[in-house]
């Protein structure tokens, strides 16, 4: 029964791409909208936001299921009535959800692009991939990093080590020099930078949020600037702890459990498990949250949207400017300007 209801999803998850154009598209419309006839813009982003909880429906069973993702399925299991609350909410006359609806739209705008321009996510990748590769360097150890498996010359396969390099390396779709090789006995561990190993979903947010508000531009571009560079840096150091945890299987914690609760066939795939989706995803939200409170003190505007989500998660009115002690009067742009 479950096995049935896991294809039935799985089937429908193919839905998710299409779906998320349209929502993109929809939210494209309400923004055009909004210099015309913000009733009208309303209307439209009301059904973005319904077509966006349809969206993260789709999200669910591959988040859970093949990417093996506590944390981003969870994630996704609370956007579904929150993005039809959001609807029912901004459906109902709470326009300060003009502002939230705004950043997802750019959050979107921002990510797409490196997702869907091959020349542009090939660049990003690489220049990811290559700052992480001399990182790892520096702390003395020298993988490997190829395009395919039989790309591996005999210098570099280490001595009594007999891998099979005619196996195609797994989840891999891109084909160009991104993964990490380490070796283990006979046995060969590839880690590959891919899009979601870019931080560019991290950039989206923050920029979305800073670019939706009405600031001063100086503001929004040191807020931008920092974060980016913040997420940029933060992101290399998680690149290097994955690779070298799971590639070293320094990671390798409870394997008997880890294989038990997240159906592992491989004894491997214990240390990435725990290195990537347990400690670096649980590192991220936390890194995020803090470098959301450095967005506020610069932009303190930004706190209306974030104000928006928390009343959507918990029905409660919240005052982030009086809880963070933030004297929002200081940050008005001068009218000269």
């Amino acid at each position: 029964m479950l096995g049935q209801i896991n294809d039935a999803l799985a089937s429908l998850a193919g839905f998710a791409e299409p779906v998320g154009w349209i929502t993109l598209g929809l939210f494209a419309l309400a923004i055009t909208l909004e210099a015309v006839d913000r009733e009208y813009a309303r209307t439209v982003y009301v059904g973005a936001w319904l077509v966006f909880s349809v969206f993260w429906l789709l999200l669910i069973q591959p988040f859970f299921v093949v990417d093996q993702s506590v944390i981003r399925g969870v994630g996704a299991v609370i956007a579904v009535p929150l993005s039809v609350l959001a609807a029912k909410v901004f459906y109902e006359g709470r326009d300060s959800l003009f502002t939230l609806s705004r950043a997802v739209a750019l959050m979107g705008f921002i990510y797409v692009p490196v997702l869907m321009i091959p020349p542009l996510r090939e660049q990003f990748i690489l220049l990811v991939t290559n700052h992480t590769r001399a990182i790892i360097e520096l702390l003395g150890y020298n993988p490997p990093v190829v395009t395919e498996l039989s790309d591996l010359t005999a210098e570099q396969i280490p001595a009594g080590s007999n891998p099979d390099t005619t196996r195609e390396i797994s989840g891999k779709t891109d084909m160009y020099e991104n993964t990490f090789v380490f070796f283990q006995g006979d046995a060969t561990i590839t880690y590959t930078i891919i899009t979601d190993c870019t931080g560019i979903g991290s950039m989206a947010v923050v920029l979305g949020l800073v670019n939706a508000v009405s600031a001063d531009w100086r503001r929004k571009l040191k807020a931008s600037a920092l974060a980016v560079g913040i997420i940029y840096a933060a992101n290399l150091v998680r690149n290097v702890f994955i690779s070298l945890s799971y590639g070293h299987q320094y990671a390798h914690f409870f394997p008997d459990l880890t294989m038990a609760v997240w159906g592992l066939d491989n004894p491997f795939r214990v240390s990435y498990i725990w290195a990537d989706r347990i400690i670096a995803q649980s590192a991220s939200v936390v890194a995020m949250i803090l470098i959301i409170w450095l967005m506020i003190r610069i932009v303190p505007e930004v706190m209306e949207p974030i104000e928006d989500l928390l009343y959507l998660l918990t029905g409660e009115e919240y005052d982030l400017a009086g809880a963070l002690d933030i004297d929002t009067e200081e940050t008005q742009p001068d009218p000269a300007d």
